[in-house]
């Protein structure tokens, strides 16, 4: 486990310690920072070494340090890495097209972020509002959603805790429970305003809340009687996460705006919205636009990402290996389940969420001790997003870590 990756330096002695005290103060991090990695397996500036079960939070698909991936990325940057929106940026429509045939939509707007993504997407609801003479457009969104931390998206957050400090915040949101089609329905009835139904196909930081199958067909097909654009945030949940290459296509529906990030790029940073035949001409020149988005090595980084991931089957390797975790987690903790200390294991491939009775953010450091990573989210539910690489002897390898230290937490007293 605390081995060198073979070929490095090990870093000399004495223990480099993990702090950034010219670095603004807006994280809880863990006192670690990591030099290295390779494959699922990351090592830190004091040489330990540690299974990486929280993958960047779902954006390293790849792992680390991919034997195909880093070729074609120094390629690029050899290349260029960057050049402005006023010209064509080739892979940018090589991207585009294969998002297209990958989704069944029509066109993509890129950017460089999920927030940008979530962002744009909004921006395409009112849009869309005010050209059918909508003055005060209004979108429905979701309680224990999660979309971004700019002030729109925080507005559409359902999380009052990141809200909080940072009133005003914009209006035009309606929020609703998950899978309730009657609460959808009395929020909205009447309501000439509305244009839009926001939702994420699988709450990430809300806690790894599946939306129901039923539910999103029904929301779909609400849309579609109602005029409504059907809004369905991937970007945690996408690209090849589940098994598919986007959640909401276990539904068998098409949403009219999709935004993407996280792992798309395997790293490189990197956001799209994809459009469907009803929003894909709503923004014109000078309605949207961005400094970074699509630039050469991010829409590369994009481009070898999904040619990777077909070449290795990883949509396959990420649902057989998704089902085995849960599996093992459910075996392993029988009794806690029965007892309701473990309230559910929930999720989808390898995007799985452990929903414990009690708070448990003292695991995710008590795991780095351990040599593993993962995170904690609403408080309860440890979330688990590894590289979609992860074999099911290292999947094994996480249970027989973690759920030693989650029996251990659940016997502690309150």
């Amino acid at each position: 486990m605390n081995a060198a990756l073979p070929g490095s330096e090990a870093v000399a002695s004495p223990f480099i310690e993990a702090s950034s005290p010219h670095v603004m103060n807006t994280y809880g991090r863990v006192p670690i920072a990591l030099s290295h990695g390779q494959g699922c397996r990351v090592w830190d500036v004091n040489g330990k070494s540690y299974l990486d079960a929280l993958g960047g939070i779902a954006v390293n698909t790849l792992g680390h340090n991919h034997p195909k991936l880093v070729p074609a990325l120094q390629d690029q940057i050899a290349k260029i890495i960057h050049s402005s929106n006023y010209y064509h940026v080739p892979n940018q429509e090589v991207l585009a097209k294969k998002l297209v045939e990958l989704s069944g939509m029509t066109n993509v707007f890129f950017c460089s972020t999920g927030l940008e993504a979530n962002e744009a997407a909004l921006k395409l609801a009112r849009k869309f509002g005010h050209d059918k003479g909508i003055e005060r457009p209004e979108i429905v969104v979701y309680e224990k959603a999660f979309h971004g931390r700019s002030i729109a998206t925080l507005s559409a957050t359902g999380n009052p805790k990141v809200q909080a400090g940072f009133g005003p915040l914009v209006e035009g949101f309606i929020r609703v429970p998950i899978n309730s089609m009657d609460s959808l329905l009395a929020a909205t009835d009447g309501n000439p305003n509305v244009v839009a139904v926001f939702l994420e196909a699988i709450q990430g930081e809300g806690g790894i809340n599946p939306m129901h199958m039923d539910y999103l067909k029904d929301v779909r097909q609400l849309c579609d009687v109602r005029d409504w654009l059907l809004m369905i945030d991937e970007v945690q949940c996408g690209m090849g996460r589940t098994g598919k290459w986007f959640a909401h296509q276990w539904a068998g529906i098409v949403p009219d705006v999709m935004p993407l990030a996280k792992g798309l790029g395997s790293g490189v940073p990197i956001g799209a919205v994809v459009a469907g035949p009803k929003a894909a001409n709503i923004f014109q020149p000078g309605n949207h636009g961005t400094t970074f988005g699509g630039n050469p090595l991010a829409m590369r980084a994009g481009v070898e990402t999904i040619r990777i991931m077909e070449e290795e089957g990883l949509m396959e390797n990420a649902a057989r290996v998704g089902k085995h975790l849960t599996a093992a987690f459910e075996q392993v903790l029988a009794a806690e389940l029965a007892s309701g200390a473990v309230k559910e294991i929930r999720g989808l491939g390898l995007m799985i969420g452990v929903d414990l009775a009690k708070p448990c953010s003292a695991l995710v450091k008590q795991c780095a001790d351990n040599g593993l990573l993962i995170s904690v989210t609403a408080d309860t539910v440890i979330r688990l997003v590894p590289p979609l690489i992860m074999s099911t002897t290292e999947a094994d390898e996480v249970v027989s870590i973690l759920c030693p230290l989650i029996k251990q937490l659940l016997l502690e007293q309150p």
